[in-house]
């Protein structure tokens, strides 16, 4: 089969599209033909060397990234269950690279039945993306009074916040970098989508909001971008922190949160643990977010990009050039 491998640490370009050996499943697992394999951000930290103090330990050389497939299942190991066998699913590998193939292995206990009418791109940006959206959903606990400033809101959390806030009524402004991302914003259901790169967006907020602050920020990028979106903030507001692509996060002096009567909460990592700590809980968010895009409650965006230009789409990840859950098709 095809596959990409890193050999070496360093730029995208020393992932390399090569031929290698099919996967073999052990007991208890299955192989699948990969039909999408997710990319996330973390991915293009670990193929530069740069991953300290997660969760994932660092891969041993060389390695095929990814952790996220969907496809058919085509081989099982010693004790599977045969009713997995031409199925088509969709699995988060776990902490075990090898996504980023024709074929990928993985343990029975982690497939999800593809749901009807649910694409393989689609159930991949779900059953990773989707299940962290879930949780931070759980622990943001949005209300239909809320007004809501998403930061990154073209990315592939921040679409999926964008609808699930509208969706329950709230206010929702979607601030994204460059006009075609400010445009699916607006699409998604925004009642204003701004371009975080222009100097004035926070007026148009303001000038849109009517002088009312916002009620709840959601930040994914720190740094000035969201200093400027916590000063939209009234009194009583919350700054929820799921990421900072910015590569710092927002930092408050001592007494800053207290004097504006702000609280500002990282809604990831160890919060997110009081669903994630457990297989039980995990599978529970991956089954309530592919549930979500099967109704349509909520629609992934997703980018694709052929599995031989994995260094394209890690170039354009941390370029910032994408829109949605970034995807490979092999």
């Amino acid at each position: 089969m095809h596959a990409v491998q890193l050999h070496a640490f360093g730029p995208p370009e020393n992932l390399r599209y090569e031929e290698v050996p099919d996967p073999v499943p052990g007991a208890g697992q299955v192989r699948i033909a990969v039909e999408a394999a997710g990319v996330h951000l973390v991915d293009t930290t670990l193929r530069a060397g740069k991953y300290e103090g997660g969760p994932m330990p660092a891969p041993e050389l060389p390695t095929i990234p990814g952790r996220e497939v969907a496809g058919t299942v085509d081989a099982l190991g010693d004790g599977t269950d045969p009713a997995w066998l031409g199925r088509r699913v969709v699995a988060h590998l776990g902490m075990v690279p090898g996504g980023y193939a024709g074929a990928a292995v993985t343990d029975a206990a982690r497939l999800h039945a593809l749901p009807d009418g649910l694409d393989a791109a689609a159930a991949v940006a779900m059953i990773g993306t989707g299940r962290t959206t879930v949780g931070i959903l759980r622990l943001a606990e949005l209300r239909a009074a809320d007004t809501v400033v998403v930061l990154a809101a073209a990315g592939g959390i921040g679409t999926l916040v964008v609808q699930y806030a509208r969706q329950l009524g709230a206010t929702v402004v979607g601030a994204a970098g460059g006009a075609e991302k400010t445009e699916r914003v607006r699409s998604l259901g925004a009642g204003l989508a701004v371009d975080y790169g222009r100097p004035e967006w926070t007026r148009e907020v303001r000038d849109f909001l009517g002088g009312a602050g916002a009620t709840v920020v959601l930040d994914s990028v720190g740094g000035g971008l969201a200093r400027a979106a916590v000063g939209l903030l009234a009194p009583g507001g919350r700054h929820l922190v799921y990421g900072w692509s910015s590569g710092e996060p927002l930092r408050f002096a001592d007494s800053e949160l207290a004097e504006r009567g702000i609280t500002s909460r990282v809604v990831v990592g160890p919060a997110l643990q009081k669903f994630t700590g457990t297989p039980e809980g995990m599978r529970a968010l991956e089954t309530e977010a592919l549930e979500a895009a099967a109704d349509g409650r909520l629609r992934p965006a997703v980018q694709r990009f052929p599995l031989a230009d994995a260094a394209g789409a890690h170039r354009a990840l941390e370029s910032r050039a994408t829109m949605g859950k970034v995807v490979l098709i092999p």
